[in-house]
């Protein structure tokens, strides 16, 4: 019965993989009915998850509808442009820093014009530095201290006093995400010179124009705004940490508080920068982000159903070998990212599970990264924006599944992630 249960739960992850789009959400949904009819009792719905990207994505919408996008991509440009030999290592880096911070990867998507331009004019084939920031964008998802994946991640073990907590996950993923990145694209930076791969047309000169862009008089206050408003979470966070023990018994819990800061961080945004409201659901963080939060809660919860009403068979059939080798548990946590299309549902679905198995909170904290192998299959929409944007036509998919440009960087990148991140869970203990 569970082999059958198995077999609707990527019946409909092929399904909504197929509809692309909101319709991975949609097929989510129409999964769980399909396991209710086999006597199914339906999980948990991520709400709490769903809510963290809502009001993340609230204030970033505010943000861009203020210009505040704009403005962080002209300072992308003229780093770029100031060193652009080095774009396989200033591009990636820069995509890092943008995702982190805005804790979504549409900030990506216009960068990668910028990136392609400044390629094109220096006689550099953009693909590499596409691919290792693709890789980046995912990557700076696990390390942004406000994405769902990091909150829902903290709060699991927090909750079940494992002795790691927030503060302890991002001094992890920060880091080992950074110096992986760094790492990758200095080796690919030195390979394709060294094989002359990096050369466009030959040598021949791509005469190309910078994108000119008006910065919005207020998009530089409503950039500040949000960062002092991240820095309000984090200051936050440490303050009520149990290890620290700052604040003993705190009013808001640290959920509570990075909900409020994000609403609060919005309102300021919009007074402070003039801001028409009504305009901000239009804007494309806004509908991207809401999208995300349909494919999340339909996919985490048919995930949520199946493990659930599984959960002890499971555990009987596979706990041993995840105890025994996180090598396996990092390739399980990748090969399931790379069908559940976000690191927030492979979080919400996987980790839990493996905690509950009795696999140890450090070894999870070291497999974070793993979730950030949706590059895998060339089906993501930072992937697919990467090779429409490239007009070079360097950047191209293969005729098979995975024979693409962005599987190699992107391995390299999440396993050094991985290395790393083990290193570092050892100086921490």
């Amino acid at each position: 019965m569970v082999l059958v249960q198995f077999l609707v739960v990527l019946l409909f992850l092929y399904i909504g993989m197929r509809v692309g789009g909101i319709g991975v959400g949609f097929a989510g949904g129409a999964g769980v009915m399909a396991l209710s009819a086999l006597g199914d009792t339906p999980g948990e719905m991520p709400l709490l998850v769903i809510v963290f990207i809502m009001v993340v994505i609230i204030a970033i919408a505010a943000m861009q509808e203020a210009g505040g996008i704009t403005y962080l991509v002209a300072l992308t440009e003229r780093l770029l442009r100031r060193y652009p030999r080095l774009l396989v290592i200033t591009a990636p880096i820069s995509t890092w820093l943008l995702t982190m911070m805005a804790s979504t990867g549409q900030v990506s998507f216009a960068c990668m014009p910028v990136i392609v331009g400044v390629a094109k004019e220096n006689n550099i084939k953009p693909t590499r530095a596409l691919a290792i920031s693709v890789s980046a964008s995912l990557l700076g998802i696990v390390a942004s201290p406000i994405s769902a994946a990091v909150i829902f991640f903290s709060a699991t073990l927090e909750k079940n006093n494992h002795g790691w907590g927030y503060l302890e996950l991002i001094a992890v993923s920060i880091p080992a995400t950074l110096l992986a990145l760094l790492v990758t694209s200095i080796f690919y930076l030195c390979w394709d010179r060294f094989k002359k791969q990096d050369v466009l047309h030959d040598g021949a000169a791509v005469a190309t124009f910078g994108v000119s862009r008006e910065i919005p008089p207020y998009a530089r206050r409503s950039v500040l705004i949000f960062l002092v408003g991240l820095v309000a979470v984090l200051v936050y966070a440490i303050l009520i940490s149990p290890k620290l023990g700052l604040i003993a018994h705190p009013i808001m819990n640290s959920g509570q508080a990075r909900v409020g800061v994000m609403m609060g961080v919005a309102l300021l945004i919009v007074v402070g920068c003039r801001v028409n409201v009504h305009n901000i659901p239009s804007g494309s963080v806004f509908k991207t982000g809401m999208t995300s939060c349909i494919c999340i809660l339909g996919v985490a919860w048919l995930g949520s159903t199946f493990m659930d009403n599984n959960q002890q068979e499971l555990q009987n059939a596979v706990s041993s070998y995840l105890l025994d080798s996180p090598v396996l548990l990092a390739l399980l946590i990748m090969l399931a990212s790379c069908f559940l299309y976000s690191q927030a549902a492979s979080t919400k679905i996987l980790f839990p599970v493996a905690l509950s198995m009795g696999v140890a909170p450090g070894v999870m904290i070291a497999c974070f990264p793993a979730t950030a192998s949706l590059f895998i299959l060339p089906n993501y929409p930072t992937l697919l924006a990467a090779v429409a944007l490239d007009d070079t036509g360097s950047t191209r998919l293969g005729t098979h599944i995975i024979d693409h440009p962005f599987l190699l960087p992107g391995l390299m990148s999440v396993v050094l992630s991985i290395a790393f991140a083990a290193g570092l869970v050892l100086l921490i203990q």
